[in-house]
């Protein structure tokens, strides 16, 4: 862990300015949409772990239908965020958030009828872990619904892969699908599945680092400074080698506790 936030006040003024109010990762609601395509959450207790801002909480609060939505994360600035975002939107009773270091997961068992979380679990080395406390939350017959980013395998980064990861600065613990849905399988899931979106974010981040040296370079300037934007430009440039090359691999993930 840093001794810092990594999704400071900088961090969350510059990545919503390139993804939207309340949005720290690609894709918006639409992705949101497609991570819990199928996924019944009318009426039901979300979990959103690694919740950032709270715009994706807001989002399934609203756009479909359930009737409670907890927002969990470790750093503080985001939890703040989320927090005055919720009580903005008068959801402060139904769309909560909680803070609290890293390790097993502050609620009870059994609380949650879906697990959801989107491009977060990377930062958790100890993939087993996790996917044990999820399934520990979640009720009998719930569902786990996440994206993340990984990587095609579990061997040694590529010099790309390295470069990339040093540039973003972040605690990246990334690993392979199958990696994953080993861990999922180990903690009790079943019917476990993983979509690639790498043809997907390859496109979109060409159009993100296009959208950086161009017409939003002033406005994110304006945000953060240029200095910070000019190095996202570099972080973006050392992503698109791994996309284009298919090591970098965000993918989709689902699983089922049993009845």
């Amino acid at each position: 862990m840093h001794d810092q936030p990594e999704y400071d006040d900088t961090a969350i003024r510059f990545l919503e300015a390139l993804w939207g109010d309340g949005w720290l990762s690609p894709g918006g609601p639409e992705e949101v949409d497609r991570v819990l395509d199928g996924v019944d959450v009318k009426g039901k207790r979300v979990l959103d772990i690694g919740c950032g801002s709270g715009g994706i909480a807001v989002h399934i609060f609203r756009n479909h239908g359930a009737a409670h939505v907890t927002g969990f994360d470790i750093e503080e600035p985001v939890i703040r965020h989320a927090i005055d975002r919720a009580a903005t939107c008068g959801l402060a009773n139904v769309v909560e958030f909680v803070q609290a270091p890293p390790g097993a997961l502050p609620f009870a068992n059994e609380s949650f009828d879906v697990v959801f979380s989107k491009d977060a679990l990377l930062h958790v080395p100890d993939k087993d872990a996790i996917f044990a406390e999820i399934f520990r939350v979640l009720k009998p017959g719930g569902t786990i619904a996440a994206s993340n980013w990984m990587i095609s395998h579990d061997g040694e980064p590529s010099d790309d892969m390295k470069a990339y990861i040093a540039a973003e600065g972040l605690s990246f613990a990334m690993a392979s699908p199958a990696r994953y849905a080993k861990a999922m399988e180990r903690a009790g899931f079943r019917d476990v599945v993983m979509v690639d979106r790498n043809p997907w974010y390859r496109e979109v981040a060409r159009g993100e680092l296009e959208k950086l040296k161009g017409p939003m370079f002033e406005k994110a300037s304006n945000a953060v400074g240029e200095d910070y934007v000019r190095k996202n430009i570099r972080t973006w440039e050392a992503m698109q080698k791994v996309l284009d090359s298919g090591e970098h691999r965000p993918t989709h993930l689902r699983g089922q506790k049993p009845e």
